[in-house]
């Protein structure tokens, strides 16, 4: 994945990661002596180090809510209609036009369009308003340390310690998500060096109280990711009843008029308008919803890897930029509980299908591996698991 941040409201964006959680981590003094000794030569100064590092052990609740994260494990329908609520569409249209001068500076900046950053604020932060009060270096010390994702977190641990020796950050003013990302668009430490801009003129790059630097610094990592300017994102689609469903996956992009070719329609149901290629995008299958995704969308991805987060992203910033409400599909989707999306994760993972975590989730990794059990046996390709596919295997 593309590491850039990790939460919205409090909810991790590491989906596809929720490995076993039966490991030891290491003596903590032990451990942050040789942390210690690679800050240091990585640049820290000792003093700073000392500092910043004073009194911090890990924080058991951080491992808590790291060990028990099911956010992703949700359908797209429930996940999207309760991510982008009547309250918060009504929210984000406010700040569309309250913020209106801002947001036309840094689209002439960076190409990136008020509603795709206004639908990122809005999903990361409630637009500002809940950033997280857990300390950020705790929390990263705590993570770091941990035996689950140790690889993850200490450059991110360093990189903060980095922050606060350039003075960008002060480390009582370090607080947000229990994952250790920082400001209004909840960046980690390494994103917040590597795109941070000051985009208000104060001298400093203020992610945290200033709405300007934060949602230009989005835009700057949205356009280093590869964001198109004045190039489309997310188009909700109606699909026909039978196609070559096989078709309907990641990196397949080929131009509209083949889609429209197969039967692929605008959602309202008159002849598919669009141009340039699109890949055709199955959140709950072929009886969901539905939606051609432009390059643009690969941005999103890039933004946070949960394809559930980046469909409900996108879709929101569609909604916001004068798109309808989405459909719920051709016909009703059964959806599997947890348990038995483990079960198929499990059956998938038994047959030597590329299955690495078992956890519920119905990620990339589970899709392609569903798909190649549905060619073996005679099923529509779509690449989601329902209740037919668990009796087969």
């Amino acid at each position: 994945m593309h590491y850039l941040k990790v939460v919205f409201l409090g909810v991790s964006l590491f989906s596809g990661s929720l490995a076993q959680a039966e490991c030891t981590p290491p003596n903590f003094n032990d451990w942050l002596q040789g942390l210690k000794a690679e800050a240091v030569a990585a640049g820290v100064k000792p003093d700073v180090l000392e500092s910043t590092l004073a009194g911090l052990k890990p924080d058991p609740s951080v491992i808590k809510r790291d060990r028990s994260q099911q956010v992703f494990a949700q359908d797209f329908l429930t996940f999207a209609n309760k991510k982008v609520s009547a309250n918060r569409l009504t929210q984000g249209r406010a700040q569309l036009k309250k913020q209106a001068s801002l947001f036309q500076r840094i689209e002439q900046r960076y190409g990136v369009p008020a509603p795709v950053l206004t639908a990122l604020w809005g999903l990361e932060t409630d637009f500002g308003a809940v950033t997280g009060d857990f300390s950020t270096l705790r929390s990263l010390l705590t993570l770091a340390h941990d035996c689950r994702r140790p690889e993850q977190f200490r450059p991110e641990l360093l990189g903060a310690l980095q922050l606060v020796q350039k003075g960008d950050l002060k480390p009582a003013a370090m607080r947000g998500a229990w994952a250790g990302e920082i400001g209004q668009l909840q960046f980690m430490a390494s994103s917040y060096d590597r795109y941070a801009v000051d985009f208000d003129g104060n001298g400093h790059r203020e992610l945290i109280h200033s709405s300007a630097d934060a949602l230009a610094s989005g835009a700057n990592m949205l356009k280093s990711s590869g964001w198109r300017s004045g190039e489309p994102w997310l188009q909700e689609v109606k699909v026909p009843a039978k196609m070559d469903w096989s078709q309907a996956r990641p990196g397949n992009k080929l131009a509209v008029e083949e889609w429209a070719s197969q039967g692929v329609r605008d959602a309202d149901g008159s002849p598919l308008s669009g141009s340039g290629s699109a890949a055709l995008l199955l959140p709950m299958g072929r009886n969901g919803p539905a939606f051609l995704t432009y390059p643009n969308f690969d941005v999103f991805l890039a933004w946070n890897d949960s394809t559930v987060y980046s469909a409900t992203a996108a879709y929101f910033a569609t909604r916001l930029a004068g798109a309808g409400a989405m459909r719920k599909g051709n016909a009703p989707v059964p959806v599997l509980s947890v348990a038995q999306t483990k079960q198929v994760q499990a059956k998938l993972q038994a047959q030597g299908l590329g299955i690495s975590k078992v956890d519920g989730i119905i990620g990339e990794e589970t899709r392609e591996a569903v798909r190649q059990m549905q060619q073996k046996l005679g099923l529509p390709v779509d690449g989601y698991p329902d209740p037919e596919l668990l009796a087969r295997l």
